[in-house]
């Protein structure tokens, strides 16, 4: 079996994760959703919030695919995650130059940790590419809407955290 994991702090999952979470699903049996435990981000949303946003989303995302998709929470190394779920392969999406130049170091780190797992970088639709959790937030908290970034269910929490109808 062909196991996944695609990490994030998915704070809020956007359409660009989707979109890379939906093409990833076709390329393994089983695809993890790493949501990381990231207290240095200050993540709007709870762990708890994300997981069900996840796992909300994804459940259509599973049907459509026929892909076993599930959501998994982690806080220790990445490597580490990887091996915790046996994935044999780490999914990263990337939007433009600046992400692959981080990217870039992060394979290898992790393939001096583990040389057994390996990274494949999807790019990103070019609807979804300028989409980035930390603008939709921004977008949000300013009266913006944020109907063309996120699901309609994540926009309702996503203005509910705000204090927004």
């Amino acid at each position: 079996m062909r196991i996944g994991l695609y990490p994030g702090t998915f704070d809020p999952v956007t359409h660009g994760h989707l979109d890379i979470i939906r093409r990833g699903a076709q390329l393994v049996d089983r695809l993890v959703i790493g949501v990381a435990i990231n207290r240095d981000k200050g993540p709007m949303f709870t762990l708890e919030e994300r997981v069900a946003m996840i796992e909300a989303e994804c459940a259509v995302l599973s049907k459509e695919t026929g892909t076993e998709i599930i959501a998994h929470p982690f806080e220790n190394l990445l490597i580490h995650c990887a091996r915790d779920v046996g994935a044999q392969v780490i999914l990263r999406g990337l939007r433009a130059v600046a992400d692959f130049e981080y990217e870039y170091q992060m394979v290898g780190m992790n393939r001096s940790l583990d040389s057994s797992v390996e990274t494949v970088f999807l790019m990103a639709d070019a609807k979804h590419q300028a989409i980035a959790s930390k603008l939709v937030k921004e977008i949000a908290r300013l009266d913006g809407d944020v109907a063309k970034f996120v699901p309609p269910a994540v926009k309702s929490a996503l203005y509910q955290k705000l204090g927004r109808t």
